[in-house]
């Protein structure tokens, strides 16, 4: 194979990379010095149900998530990128019966109708260690902070978010497999989360992703991915009668049922797959992801599609 098939499933990999905004995304491999993109995802998350402590899954309180995503990256060095992105949410409680008590009905999620609203801002510097833009190994440590847009509602399955700010440090690896197929590369990365605190519980959380992409042809490139959360504190929400820990479990007071649901410890294994497609001036990206199992989490699933325009400061991208 050419040498420029090599940078072609690079390319498409961090064009696939944009898509996973909700999964504590990162990217072993930088841009080039002077180059960058802008990115536009759309995404959509059905919340078919919710996980209780022990796993058990109850199809009650689903809701529908939608967001816009607009994000760039720009890398000044053959090392060093910086990203910045902000998304704008809708959310709506779409089952047609209450929540169990003792979960309040708020009137939010009466209405049955769209909230709306910037989220979270997010910045991230990557710094390569190794590989740089083109090498068949990268090694790339990053830096994240997310804070809240504005103080928005956190409340009740129509929430924006959960308002709180956050700091990340993880570090991502790759190799481009030329052993087997330099269309075949495999990268991984883990992130820990130091979250701001609400009533002094803390929600700290591991974030940690495996994925694999192949170059199918020169513009089109598959990718299969699979997501792990765990958080380190957070209350249990117990789970339904015979169990360990009976629903409501350690959210057992009207504060804690206030801010319970930025407080609960959600662990999860999501999976996914996605394609990219590069044209001469866009590569186009989406993304199925399936929330396979966890607890205290939500289950569901979530599709993602978008657009990113690569470009070059003094002079055209190449």
């Amino acid at each position: 194979m050419r040498r420029r098939d090599g940078f072609s499933l690079l390319r498409l990999s961090i064009a696939l990379y944009l898509v996973t905004a909700n999964h504590a995304k990162a990217q072993a491999w930088v841009l080039p010095p002077g180059e960058g993109s802008i990115s536009f995802s759309y995404q959509r998350i059905d919340n078919t149900g919710h996980r209780r402590t022990n796993g058990f899954l109850l199809p009650h309180g689903t809701s529908l998530d939608m967001s816009l995503y607009l994000e760039g990256e720009y890398a000044f060095t053959n090392r060093l990128s910086l990203a910045v992105g902000l998304p704008y949410v809708f959310a709506k409680y779409t089952d047609p019966n209450p929540p169990p008590p003792p979960i309040p009905y708020l009137s939010l999620d009466q209405c049955h109708c769209w909230q709306s609203g910037l989220q979270d801002i997010g910045i991230t510097a990557r710094y390569n260690l190794a590989g740089g833009a083109g090498g068949a190994f990268a090694l790339t440590p990053s830096v994240s902070v997310g804070a809240p847009s504005h103080d928005y509602n956190f409340r009740g399955e129509s929430a924006l978010g959960r308002d709180l700010r956050e700091i990340r440090i993880g570090v991502d690896a790759g190799r481009r497999l030329d052993a087997i197929s330099r269309n075949l590369l495999v990268q991984g990365g883990y992130s820990y989360a130091f979250v701001e605190k609400a009533m002094g519980i803390s929600t700290n959380r591991s974030n940690a992703r495996v994925e694999g992409d192949y170059l199918v042809k020169k513009k089109l490139s598959v990718r299969g991915q699979l997501f792990w959360q765990r958080t380190h504190g957070g209350l249990r929400f117990g789970s339904p009668s015979p169990a360990d820990l009976i629903f409501p479990g350690e959210v057992n007071t009207p504060d804690l049922l206030y801010q319970h649901d930025r407080l609960l410890r959600d662990n999860y294994w999501h999976a996914g797959g996605g394609l990219a497609y590069s044209l001469p001036r866009v590569d186009l990206f989406a993304l199925y992801t399936a929330f396979i199992s966890g607890t205290d989490t939500h289950a569901g699933r979530a599709i993602t599609m978008g657009f990113s325009v690569p470009f070059r400061l003094g002079g055209p991208h190449r």
